[in-house]
């Protein structure tokens, strides 16, 4: 509550993120291995002036959203909406519930969902103008300069920066003001660039609140802030007869092979392994198990093409390779640059990011008992 004025907040959260390029909506993607949802939501969870929080989501992503809720235990969230195809109609369809559930709200901010480096302060802040004079919104002051594209688009001029800002969330209202210009908007068949521009057209003044250059909106993959992580990885396999002998793609000849599901090539799993490892996103066993026939006798650059889609669904990049085989026989000196090679076109890395070596165990152990042969990787990823 703030000033004895019930407050609740709209995260607007149903949008596709198509500009992002990824197949998840960028709310659902995770920065520092939290999502970005759930940081938006905390932002306003933990202010003790918001009473009530309604996030709209699309509505393929409606049970991801709550259990999300659930699993971080946001008591504060009142409604998960569903979205509309419109940002507009979502903010809507919570502005209803809020109306219905909610009926002693006064004011209402409404924040993005993929802005999670919300401010304290700002939120505070937007809320006491919204108290004072009704509508309040976020902005800063643009530090580019600014130009105007003339009419028929043949020439510009420059204009003073100063008149001007660059919008940001949130953006607050007292409920009665905000729905009265929405049912307008709703009535003239008017589309809004944002709340603000709907409340405005229904004669309603809006107050300018300093926002935060750090409030950025999440809206290209540039957006995501730089993430540098490192994986380890470590594979055996046993040295058997009746099968060739793979290892970094490359069919070594040798009188034996290593015995496994796939093809048992014990280099491209170490590394499969470090690069899982350091996206966290778990090991060869969760998404290659060795119970499904689909993986029998595959080529295991087959699946680390698999791998290499993983992180770039995730955002990753990556930034180089350095593997150590251990084996007492063969050597694998000979090999190597055609190792180097196929792992390089599979990943679409430079050759030059990617360092293959072998080393014995002076014939200690299993390897030096030629009974198997053993891979460590060590990679760096980042986005």
């Amino acid at each position: 509550m703030y000033k004895n004025s019930k407050v609740a907040v709209i995260i607007a959260a149903a949008g596709r993120g198509r500009r992002l390029g990824s197949n998840v909506p960028k709310q659902y993607l995770k920065i520092g291995g939290e999502y970005v949802i759930a940081k938006t939501i905390k932002a306003f969870e933990d202010i003790d002036e918001i009473d009530y929080i309604f996030v709209v989501t699309n509505e393929d992503y409606t049970r991801m959203c709550a259990e999300i809720v659930d699993e971080r235990g946001f008591s504060k969230v009142e409604g998960i909406v569903p979205g509309g195809s419109r940002r507009q109609d979502s903010v809507y369809n919570a502005l209803q519930e809020i109306n219905a559930r909610k009926p002693g709200v006064s004011m209402v901010l409404i924040h993005d969902g993929a802005r999670p480096f919300i401010e304290k302060n700002v939120i505070l802040n937007v809320l006491e103008e919204t108290e004072n004079t009704g509508a309040a919104v976020a902005c800063v002051a643009m530090k580019n300069s600014v130009r105007m594209m003339e009419a028929g688009g043949q020439a510009s001029k420059s204009v003073d920066r100063t008149d001007y800002y660059s919008v940001q969330t949130p953006q607050g209202f007292r409920k009665s003001m905000l729905i009265d210009a929405y049912d307008r908007a709703y009535d003239d068949d008017f589309e809004g660039t944002d709340d603000a521009s709907i409340v405005e057209r229904a004669g309603y003044d809006i107050a300018i609140v300093d926002g935060d250059y750090g409030n950025i909106k999440i809206t290209t993959k540039e957006d995501l802030p730089m993430e540098n992580r490192v994986g380890t990885g470590f594979d055996v396999h046993q040295l058997t007869e009746g099968r060739k002998l793979i290892l970094g793609g490359v069919d070594i000849p040798y009188d034996r092979g290593l015995l496994g599901h796939s093809d048992a090539d014990v280099l491209v799993h170490a590394v499969m392994d470090a690069l899982l490892g350091a996206a966290a996103l778990g090991d060869i066993g969760k998404h290659f198990p060795d119970s499904d026939d689909q993986y029998k006798g595959i080529s295991s650059l087959k699946l680390l093409a698999q791998v290499k889609k993983l992180l770039e669904e995730n955002y990753y990049n990556i930034g180089n390779i350095d593997v150590t085989l251990i084996a007492q026989r063969p050597k694998i000196s000979p090999y190597i640059d055609e190792m180097r090679d196929n792992l390089s076109e599979v990943l679409a890395l430079d050759r030059t990011r990617i360092n293959i070596k072998g080393t014995t165990t002076e014939k200690l152990g299993f390897t030096g008992r030629e009974e198997g042969i053993a891979c460590e990787a060590v990679c760096s990823i980042y986005r």
